[in-house]
């Protein structure tokens, strides 16, 4: 469909309730899913086939359709893939896929950044965080994606467990907000996310902003910010661990320099 016959089905489906109408919105954008769903999971996780994550995001984008309210200035593609990334990062929590090996070695991790940045004064950089923890800057680099997921179904614990009766995810949170760091002021059960935000340094409120609220991949946020893409990785795992900190009261805080 063009922009003119998107917009007509918009207006079918939502004051007149147009079934017929709902279905061509879902089939335009479904797209979305496999595009978000390979963005957040590099390989599915034991027990689970990519078609089991597909179907999770389309719960996502289904949802989306039938709660995207088209008078708001919010692009449809913005919010969808903010509820595909919920519905997907929820089924993981929900299935505990990340083994106790790779928790043991994420909290190693912090307790490097706490130690190291504590002896050298600034965040260390990745040859040195790789060497203290004794492992190849690879292997590094998959431990900051690793860590990344677990945080942040860590952080969606945290938020669900404070409320609930809500059981609304990060997701829909950050999608539900027409400005992610002023809206959101106005829930109850999100306060402390946004007070954790504000704590954080401009760099990782805007990697945090461009990945979870603009959708970019790390590789596109790179650009954008002229750094590169395991930069991102390192400020956006940064971000990440001092949200859990705050949020959800973990003794590893990595601070509050930010490295060139």
């Amino acid at each position: 469909m063009d922009a003119i016959q998107t917009q007509e089905a918009w207006k079918r489906f939502k004051v007149y309730g147009d079934p017929v109408a709902r279905e061509q919105l879902i089939r335009q954008y479904a797209h979305l899913v496999k595009i978000t769903v390979n963005r957040i999971v590099p390989y599915p996780p034991n027990g689970m086939e990519w078609e089991d994550l597909y179907s999770y995001g389309a719960m996502g984008l289904i949802r989306a359709v039938d709660m995207y309210d088209p008078t708001r200035n919010v692009k449809f593609e913005t919010y969808a893939i903010a509820l595909i990334r919920g519905a997907v990062l929820e089924a993981l929590r929900t299935e505990d896929w990340v083994p106790r090996s790779a928790r043991d070695k994420q909290r190693q991790l912090e307790r490097a950044w706490v130690y190291l940045e504590a002896k050298l004064g600034r965040p260390p950089t990745e040859e040195e965080a790789a060497e203290a923890l004794g492992i190849s800057i690879e292997d590094y680099r998959q431990l900051l994606i690793d860590y990344a997921r677990t945080a942040m179904l860590s952080l969606e614990g945290c938020l669900i467990n404070g409320d609930e009766d809500d059981g609304n995810s990060l997701m829909d949170t950050l999608a539900d907000a027409d400005d992610p760091y002023e809206e959101l002021m106005e829930r109850e059960q999100t306060r402390a996310l946004i007070t954790a935000l504000e704590n954080l340094n401009e760099r990782e409120r805007q990697v945090i902003q461009l990945y979870y609220y603009e959708g970019l991949t790390f590789k596109e946020i790179g650009q954008v910010m002229n750094i590169s893409e395991s930069r991102v990785y390192q400020i956006h795992t940064r971000a990440l661990a001092r949200l859990r900190h705050q949020l959800c009261g973990t003794a590893a805080d990595p601070g509050t320099q930010e490295a060139s």
